[in-house]
């Protein structure tokens, strides 16, 4: 009897052990995901947030100090992140301390890639330059906390920036409807508008020719460039146009493709050649319009106007190009900046002598060009170590960080410095009353101790950028930034209503199967397009091979996976 007793005690002892194994588990599991705070008015909850915060939208935001662990880089110019002037005004002013957890810039990646997986990570990642599959994976797996709430509750400046922003919200709503990152939105006039093409007016004026306006007045240029010694050295060394792949916007056939049809494989590695009309997602690279597209390019290529170095050089070489001596030899240049070319000042005059090709109209009618406006990654996450009142605390935090007042002070420091508010009479890039002036640091150190250069989530609009002070004349030594906003205003009226949207997200299911055909994909299209635009290939015999092709290269499934993603626009 006592044996049966005693081996049914043991039997028992072993369940009940079991269960609390289990249910200690359970707990630790439900540790490290806190519950999401509700913003509910009722109860001990909110009775013990009362007690710890401010009113939404004052400071401090937590009424007793706080500390946060934090993710982020560690910039070589910045001294020391702990007795930064920013981080302390920052901690003065919200009551959180803030625990750094930093590593080298240039191993951010890998160590946010390590930290992630091993789930030795801590509560806040203030800047992880997450990408939209990074976001969606550890949102899904419970690492990254969904923010809606937390926003819609505690963060009215972020709030406020997805309803005016019109891209924003679309660009940080994953698939499940979630977001898990804020962004650095850095909204950028000139770079919205990249796609450009800078011509040698100098030349032009010589030549008694106009700006361009059409792609048969174009070649009519490169031509005259080629042939008429616009240089005037007696010799026929000009190149008429060129461009590089690794320039910003350097590709010399996205300006011109854009002609004929949307062509977004601006630079090596980008593009997803597809169009989006009437919300159908349709690839372009095989299409008539493209096929025309080519035969124009190849003419030029044929006829000697492009140069032939065009699809292979790298940045230096169009630098040493242009300013090659005693004469100037380049007559028009694909890039987003002719800074690649020339220092902007006097140094190098030559940079006064080009002026932005607007976007040229095709053969049938067709006049437009990309704006790259979009988010395509994001720096800031609250994981599930946070604790409730941590994520409310970090959000907040976040929350300032997309004030004005933030911004200022952690770009540039404290007021006095390295700007002040502007005068009356200082003028901004629009010729109105500007509201800052920045001042020339004439002693400039390689490190610095005053502000944290843009690092973690922040808010730059148009009108923040426009409202610095700005010299009026555009060809100046510092009128670099006026010029670049004038070629903006002649290219935003163009920008193309049939371009595939930017930032959008990949299903997680799809997100690698549409990273290995698009780069299949582009690399068929720019190895056949180099072809096509040399004659190695010639355009009226090889064409429907070439088309024929892309059957074997999954673009029916490619055609889904993005059509799926712009389906899922919130």
């Amino acid at each position: 009897m006592r044996k049966k007793w005693t081996k049914t005690f043991a039997g028992t002892l072993s369940f009940v052990l079991t269960l609390v194994l289990l249910l200690s588990a359970c707990s630790s599991n439900n540790a490290t995901q806190p519950e999401q705070p509700t913003g509910d008015n009722s109860g001990d909850k909110t009775t013990a947030q009362e007690e710890l915060f401010t009113e939404v939208g004052t400071y401090p935001i937590v009424k007793k100090p706080m500390t946060i662990k934090m993710f982020a880089p560690q910039y070589p110019s910045i001294e020391n992140m702990e007795t930064n002037t920013y981080t302390k005004y920052l901690e003065e002013k919200t009551n959180i301390k803030i625990e750094w957890d930093l590593v080298p810039n240039n191993a951010l990646n890998d160590r946010k890639q390590l930290m992630l997986a091993s789930g030795d990570y801590p509560e806040v990642i203030l800047q992880g330059d997450l990408n939209k599959e990074e976001q969606m994976k550890y949102g899904q797996q419970g690492v990254f906390i969904p923010l809606n709430d937390l926003i819609d509750n505690y963060a009215p400046n972020i709030k406020k920036a997805m309803n005016d922003i019109s891209y924003m919200k679309s660009s940080i709503t994953a698939p499940d409807g979630n977001i898990y990152a804020l962004p650095q939105v850095n909204e950028c006039y000139h770079c919205d508008n990249a796609l450009k093409m800078w011509i040698n007016k100098a030349w032009l004026d010589k030549l008694g020719l106009a700006v361009p306006t059409t792609t048969d007045e174009f070649y009519a240029v490169l031509k005259a460039f080629k042939e008429k010694d616009p240089n005037g050295n007696g010799k026929a060394d000009e190149i008429p146009l060129t461009g590089s792949d690794e320039m910003w916007t350097g590709n010399v056939s996205a300006f011109l493709m854009n002609s004929f049809i949307v062509d977004d494989y601006t630079e090596k590695g980008a593009g997803t050649f597809l169009r989006a009309v009437d919300g159908k997602v349709d690839f372009v690279a095989n299409k008539e319009e493209w096929k025309q597209g080519l035969i124009y390019l190849n003419k030029l290529y044929k006829e000697g106007l492009i140069d032939p170095a065009a699809f292979t050089q790298n940045a230096d070489a169009i630098q040493q190009l242009a300013n090659k001596e005693p004469d100037n030899v380049m007559g028009a240049l694909s890039t987003a900046l002719i800074s690649y070319a020339y220092s902007m000042d006097s140094k190098a005059p030559r940079h006064k002598d080009y002026v932005a090709v607007p976007p040229l109209k095709g053969p049938n009618g067709v006049q437009q060009t990309l704006n790259f406006a979009g988010i395509t990654s994001a720096k800031f996450a609250i994981t599930n170590k946070a604790t409730p009142e941590q994520q409310i605390a970090a959000i907040r935090l976040a929350d300032y960080l997309y004030t004005e007042e933030s911004i200022l002070l952690q770009e540039y420091g404290p007021e006095g410095k390295r700007w002040h508010k502007a005068k009356d009479g200082e003028l901004d890039i629009n010729g109105k009353q500007a509201v800052y002036t920045s001042v020339p640091e004439t002693d400039k150190k390689p490190t610095h101790n005053d502000g944290w250069e843009q690092i973690g989530p922040s808010l730059r609009t148009y009108a923040y950028r426009a409202s610095w002070t700005a010299p009026q004349d555009m060809l100046a030594d510092d009128g670099y930034g006026t010029r670049l906003n004038k070629v903006s205003d002649q290219y935003a009226p163009y920008h193309s209503k049939e371009q595939y949207p930017n930032g959008l997200f990949i299903a997680l299911e799809d997100a690698e199967l549409a990273a290995q055909i698009k780069t299949t994909l582009g690399d068929y299209v720019k190895s056949n397009m180099a072809q096509f635009i040399t004659g190695s290939k010639d355009i009226n015999k090889d064409w429907d091979a070439y088309v024929k092709g892309l059957d074997g290269l999954q673009l029916t499934q490619y055609l889904e996976i993005y059509q799926k993603a712009l389906a899922s626009k919130k």
